[in-house]
């Protein structure tokens, strides 16, 4: 399995560009999977499903299935938020496994920058982002700019640049 990773600040639009990249990847027959990190707190489920009722009775994890899809919750209950390399060995092994944030682990990611958002650039400093997607120029980098919108030259470099996992 091989990793790449999005990374950027919030409101940048790493979330639009996997979803214009996923299918570029999928065409050139790759399977894909994506692992996701939320800053603040996230939840999945509901109350008045029963398996919120799971959860809020003490489970540590709770395991849904139906015809179509299954997702396990699992709730840390006060324990450290686990590593990238912890998480990524729940993960069925793909193809291509896409990380999105975990910007201070080390593999190679393609940062992805709006001026307007008015944050700096993590390019500017991180050796492990090999190009920036962008909107606009951004002459500050020595690394690749791509469009925002160019899936196919972006999903190119994710291909030719994604690494085995150790």
């Amino acid at each position: 399995m091989n990793i790449f990773g999005l990374t950027g600040w919030s409101g940048s639009g790493k979330t639009t560009l996997i979803v214009k990249l996923l299918p570029a990847l999928i065409a050139r027959g790759l399977r894909v999977s994506t692992l996701k990190h939320a800053h603040k707190g996230f939840d999945i489920d509901y109350p008045g499903k029963d398996s919120h009722n799971h959860r809020l009775a003490g489970a540590t994890e709770v395991v849904v299935s139906s015809p179509t899809r299954w997702a396990v919750m699992h709730e840390l209950r006060g324990e450290p938020e686990p590593t990238l390399e912890a998480l990524i060995a729940k993960v069925t092994p793909v193809d291509l496994l896409l990380v999105e944030g975990f910007k201070r682990d080390r593999h190679p990611k393609i940062e992805v920058w709006r001026r307007e958002v008015g944050k700096p650039l993590i390019a500017v400093e991180d050796p492990t982002i090999v190009a920036v997607a962008s909107d606009g120029p951004v002459p500050e980098v020595g690394v690749p700019v791509f469009d925002l919108n160019d899936a196919e030259g972006i999903a190119a470099l994710v291909v030719e640049r994604a690494v085995p996992l150790r």
